[in-house]
């Protein structure tokens, strides 16, 4: 898998990493580095890492998009909700090692949006390594924990990010 687009703008020109997000053609790009706390004895990240750091990809494309979920909770109105999640390890991170999360939306609903979240690992200037692929489907909730349908506004802002673009390649494999 190398279809990773260019991290270099996630880069200072001096080549140390810069933690955040940003938009990339259809996707989303959120660079971090795997921390002492992130690992187990070995210097290994610890799997349920990714879940956090998969989370924090999606909220960052979400602020990216101009959704204030804060708002609409403090409103009253609901927020999104992992439904469902299905990841799979292709290879360790490991202490300290450059990490970058490509999210890509790949199909929206009138309650939920799914996603296709990967994690590599930034080698200097050799082609990114893949670590982990989920599958996501984020529900939007009332406050009740029901499905209801998410605000027109935020199906909009994912229908503008380019959601149709990211479909991935069935024959493709990560």
């Amino acid at each position: 898998m190398t279809d990773l687009p260019d991290i270099a703008a996630l880069a200072a020109p001096c080549g140390v990493l810069i933690e955040g997000g940003a938009k990339a053609g259809a996707g989303h790009l959120y660079a971090l580095r795997v921390f002492y706390e992130d690992t187990d004895l070995s210097g290994v990240a610890y799997h349920a890492n990714y879940l956090k750091w998969f989370e924090r990809a999606r909220s960052d494309l979400v602020r990216l998009l101009g959704i204030d979920q804060r708002a609409a909770v403090e409103a009253g109105e609901g927020a999104y909700a992992v439904a469902e999640m299905h990841i799979r390890y292709a290879a360790p991170a490991r202490l300290d090692d450059e990490l970058v999360i490509h999210t890509l939306p790949e199909d929206i609903g009138a309650a939920s949006v799914r996603l296709v979240q990967r994690a590599f690992r930034r080698e200097g200037q050799q082609p990114p390594v893949l670590l982990a692929q989920a599958q996501v489907r984020v529900g939007f909730v009332a406050p009740d924990g029901r499905p209801r349908r998410q605000p027109a506004a935020w199906r909009a802002a994912f229908a503008s990010f380019g959601h149709k673009a990211a479909t991935p390649n069935p024959t493709e494999t990560p």
